[in-house]
């Protein structure tokens, strides 16, 4: 995706410190860009914390604040309401997202609140907490968190990497951090689009692989039922074509009928060339697609050979 925002934008900062970046010298300046780690004057707004906290910031919009459940304003949150049992770290790397201000349009400093939807990077984690809730999440068959413990991770790109296994499990344990009994397993969603009105079941490979293959076998069954039948008709329209009777005046047998003869012909040799030649095709079609799709050994085998799930 294209980026619009500029490498450097100062946009929003306070005007006494455009005062002074616009004054120094080109020699003093070069150690004001924050190039190899030198400092950087950006604009950053002023976190609007509680007594409650403990926040550990940097010059550049980064943060960890210990406190309480807060998704929002002071008042937001289990934490805004006085709930014990409700601790959080939140860790942030850009508030205010793409346009960041540590001045309103009068000049005065700007306080900010966390803004889940806006702050440009967040983990998040919660003693106590409505996680989807508040990041606006869609409830999928999983359903959403309220009054629990809860982690979000959130940015443009969220990249979880493991030099060995990544495993998502649910129901670890038999009782939640409220003390609560886990009664139910509760599965995993993949949502994309934070868009749940069409999720659906993820197959279990190997039952899949079981029942195309009995599919199939019950397929090429049919294949030879029709076969076999086509042998039979191939067979009576032979008799019916060649078929004689005796005169009623006689008693003696009469010509084949010279209209069957030719129309008995061009059936057999219809059902010989076509009829016959298509199952045979369909059968050698059968095992093409087994082999192809059903077979470990195949490039285009349908189950994945890493990743498993219940």
């Amino acid at each position: 995706m294209t980026v619009s925002k500029k490498a450097i934008d100062l946009t929003g900062i306070d005007p006494a410190s455009q005062r002074y970046l616009s004054g120094i010298s080109s020699d003093s300046a070069v150690f004001n860009k924050g190039i190899g780690g030198d400092k950087l004057k950006e604009p950053v707004p002023t976190y609007l914390s509680t007594p409650c906290e403990n926040v550990v910031a940097n010059e550049n919009n980064a943060s960890i604040v210990l406190g309480r459940d807060r998704p929002a304003s002071r008042l937001s949150g289990y934490g805004g309401k006085g709930d014990t049992q409700a601790g959080s770290i939140d860790i942030v790397c850009g508030r205010m997202g793409s346009s960041p201000r540590e001045v309103d349009n009068m000049g005065k400093p700007l306080y900010v609140d966390p803004n889940f939807k806006l702050d440009s990077a967040r983990i998040y984690l919660s003693q106590k907490t409505d996680i989807d809730q508040n990041f606006d999440l869609a409830a999928g068959t999983v359903g959403n968190s309220k009054t629990k413990s809860g982690i979000a991770i959130k940015a443009d790109g969220v990249r979880i990497i493991a030099r060995e296994g990544i495993k998502l499990i649910t129901r670890s344990d038999r009782r939640n951090s409220l003390g609560a009994e886990v009664k139910s397993i509760v599965g995993i969603d993949l949502i994309a689009g934070n868009d749940d009105s069409d999720l659906q079941p993820i197959p279990k490979g190997a039952n899949l692989i079981d029942g195309l293959k009995s599919l199939t076998n019950h397929v090429d069954k049919l294949n030879g039922i029709v076969d076999a039948f086509l042998t039979s008709q191939m067979e009576f329209n032979e008799a019916v074509t060649h078929h004689t009777h005796n005169s009623p005046f006689f008693a003696l047998p009469t010509t084949p009928s010279v209209i069957l003869i030719p129309s008995g012909i061009k059936t057999m040799i219809s059902q010989l060339t076509q009829a016959k030649v298509s199952l045979m095709s369909h059968k050698a079609n059968l095992a093409t697609f087994q082999f192809n799709y059903l077979e470990p050994s195949s490039r285009k085998f349908i189950n994945s050979r890493y990743n498993h799930t219940n």
